[in-house]
């Protein structure tokens, strides 16, 4: 079964980008709850911990997520979904790896696995409000996933016993195989003697001695589906264990992708014929259609959905629309462009208002794509939400208008943000996110990295993007007069008409002359230079200019944030101290172009509370000269996101070969509760600032390239007195 498609990447990404009707609800991110929440008083909160697989109680006040680092199943109480509580952690005898609730009882999958050759589990009922274990029924492998039936008589567990990808080069066939238990409920609790199996063995056309379920779901009839994702393959089981039907998932030719990640560019000019879909999620849309989330594993990927009749063939198929839409507000994950693309791998499915949704959870891209079903054959991509980074699973609460999403990666290992669980709430317009979009541009414009920004007329931005696209370097137009503002062009910074290397773009100014002065960051240990570089409206490199010998001899890694012009003067900030700075004093270099020199003055910055406080831009506006002050914490450790002013009379650079003086500064905005009032955790790079003719603030943050980041862009406006 293959499908042959060409993209409708075109429709599905304006769907996405664009203003909703004022009679169209939209879901808002409306909380976040922050894993390490859970810990009692005295734990070592600096442990990794995760949110997995989440389910909601009957009656939608309180949620519970697997949490495989720490081995527990988490709580939370939801009563108020915009000010979530902790209600602890429940310790287990393993890793849950999956949990569905039947009344107050919390059915976990816990994984007790001696080895791969060896696996194990069992199937642990947990009082929700008391934490205390009320049964354990031996499952006789490894777990992977649970699905309630929506009587609540019995309960689905997918065995995977997974493979070990460093054996046999990573290949199926490895023994024991896989296989789907089911087990009934009495009042929530199971009847452990009730345990049935269902012999999967001999179906799929791939490793047919070694299936291995991956995800399952149950239908109102009772009829249990189930994916074979090694196997590329999917069944649907009886409630007795009975094999009712079966069929392969297929695969798909796959044009217009990015399939090259060494290039540091996003270009949807890639193929991948015959790519198998090796589905991870499943969901039943009523009684007779199957909803497939294609992950990939060993050989595939189809890097969309499908959904199936049940008896196999195909109604629609995604192809590479939902990744076209998900790059379209920022959020490609181009260092895994030669795998899997975004990666989708968990679903949700549920009625809102009479309208079947489904929510489409990218791994990679950090995104919900959420799509209205009411027609299997042509479904409607409605928003694209974002959610912590790698969402895994999720939970719809219909009774309450409320999305449940858990984000599974924990970065504080790295200093980054924590693992989350994010909520969302249906309700009237218009949609918060995404605040920046190329949905709509011809060829369909790639992007990510935001850093510098200057202003123009009539709602115009220039921007451009760093170093992360080191072979793809940009300046972008975007258009502010939109709701979300809309990239409506891209510029390539070439020299002699290739793409310009060894730029670390982290300022741009007008040149006054139709073209740009940009200022790159720079990072000598990688053979970067601190420069500055003149581009004319072709996007050519046609002037550059090197730091002088004296500056040189005290630079560091951390250069350029910034950079502005007034008059002949081109005025940069340097993010941090130099080796000749005093501490807490950063430089603000002058360069006067109609006479080569250059001076300065100094800058005294936040002493930082943790981490470090640094300088990402510098804007000359009227009579002042605006600066974003920033540290590098993230999420609760947040302090110092603000925008400062200096008096522009304060600009008179001094000689590089003596004191700097120092100039004043006025706090003009605390951008933290500006970026707490999307709901989700405090980005860290604010990186961005310029004004438009109106007078209008604009502030950008930098998603990393989505790499160990949500992808999450934030541009929005301030109104200054």
């Amino acid at each position: 079964m293959q499908t042959r498609l060409t993209c409708l990447a075109s429709a599905l990404a304006l769907a996405a980008g664009t203003g909703h009707a004022d009679t169209q609800k939209v879901f808002n991110r409306i909380a976040s709850f922050p894993t390490v929440a859970n810990m009692a008083e005295g734990e070592d909160t600096a442990r990794v911990s995760s949110a997995e697989i989440i389910a909601a109680s009957a009656d939608g006040m309180t949620l519970v997520y697997t949490d495989s680092p720490l081995g527990v199943l988490g709580r939370v109480d939801i009563t108020d979904p915009e000010a979530p509580r902790p209600l602890g952690n429940v310790a287990l005898d393993g890793e849950p790896t999956a949990v569905s609730i039947a009344g107050g009882t919390a059915l976990v999958a816990v994984n007790t696995s001696e080895s791969y050759t060896a696996p194990s589990g069992h199937l642990a009922a947990i009082d929700i409000a008391s934490g205390e274990e009320l049964a354990r029924c031996d499952l006789g492998g490894q777990p992977d996933s649970t699905a309630l039936a929506p009587d609540g008589g019995f309960l689905a567990v997918a065995i995977e016993n997974e493979r070990d990808e460093e054996a046999g080069d990573g290949r199926v066939p490895q023994m024991p195989a896989g296989t789907l238990v089911m087990v009934d409920l009495a009042e929530g609790t199971p009847d452990c003697a009730s345990l049935r199996r269902a012999d999967l063995t001999g179906l799929a056309g791939i490793a047919a001695e070694d299936p291995e379920p991956e995800f399952t779901d149950v239908n109102g009839q009772g009829e249990v589906a189930v994916t074979l994702q090694e196997n590329n393959h999917l069944a649907i089981v009886g409630r007795d264990g009975t094999v009712l039907s079966h069929f392969a998932a297929g695969a798909v030719d796959l044009e217009g992708i990015d399939v090259v990640d060494e290039r540091a560019a996003i270009v949807f000019d890639g193929t991948q014929e015959g790519r198998l879909r090796e589905p991870d999620a499943v969901q039943w849309l009523g009684d007779t259609h199957l909803v497939t989330a294609n992950e990939g594993d060993m050989d595939g990927g189809a890097r969309g959905f499908t959904v199936f009749d049940r008896e196999g063939q195909v109604v629609f198929e995604s192809g590479a629309s939902f990744e076209h839409a998900v790059a379209a507000i920022g959020h490609y994950p181009d260092r895994r462009s030669d795998a899997k693309g975004v990666e989708p791998e968990g679903m949700e499915i549920a009625t809102f208002d009479g309208t079947p949704m489904m929510f489409l959870l990218s791994e990679r891209a950090s995104v919900v794509g959420v799509y209205d079903m009411s027609d299997p054959a042509a479904p409607v991509l409605r928003q694209l939400l974002p959610a912590g980074i790698s969402p895994e699973g999720a939970v719809a609460i219909p009774g309450r208008n409320l999305l449940a999403v858990a984000n599974e990666t924990d970065l504080v290992e790295d200093g980054g943000v924590r693992a989350h669980v994010m909520l969302y709430a249906l309700g009237d317009g218009p949609a918060d996110y995404p605040t920046l979009t190329s949905s709509g541009s011809d060829p369909l414009i790639g992007w990510g990295a935001i850093s510098g920004m200057v202003g123009g007329e009539d709602g115009i931005l220039h921007a451009v993007n760093d170093s992360f696209y080191g072979y793809q370097p940009r300046i972008f137009t975007i258009d502010t007069t939109e709701t979300p503002a809309r990239i409506t062009g891209a510029l390539d910074v070439t020299r002699a008409g290739m793409p310009a290397q060894k730029l670390d773009m982290e300022g741009i100014t007008h040149d006054g002359a139709g073209g740009f002065w940009v200022a790159s960051e720079g990072r000598t240990d990688r053979l970067v230079p601190h420069a500055l570089y003149r581009i004319d409206a072709e996007g050519e490199i046609v002037e550059e200019v090197a730091l002088p010998a004296s500056l040189l001899a005290h630079e560091t890694r951390y250069g350029f944030e910034g950079i502005t012009r007034i008059g002949d003067v081109l005025w940069m900030a340097v993010q941090r101290e130099w080796a000749d700075d005093p501490e807490n004093m950063v430089k603000l270099l002058a360069y006067d172009t109609a006479t080569s020199t250059w001076g300065g003055v100094h800058y005294e910055k936040a002493a930082p509370e943790t981490g470090w406080v640094g300088l990402s831009e510098i804007v000359a506006q009227g009579d002042w000269v605006y600066v974003v002050e920033r540290d590098n914490q993230i999420g609760a450790a947040a302090v110092t996101k603000k925008v400062y002013r200096i008096p522009a009379s304060e600009m008179q650079a001094a000689p590089l070969d003596g004191a700097l003086p120092v100039v004043s500064k006025e706090e003009v905005r605390d951008l933290v509760p500006d970026l707490a009032a999307w709901n989700g955790y405090i980005v860290d790079k604010v990186e961005g600032l310029a004004f438009t003719g109106d007078g209008r603030m604009w502030v950008s943050t930098d998603n990393d390239g989505v790499d160990d980041s949500s992808g999450e862009t934030f541009l929005w406006s301030v109104a200054l007195d």
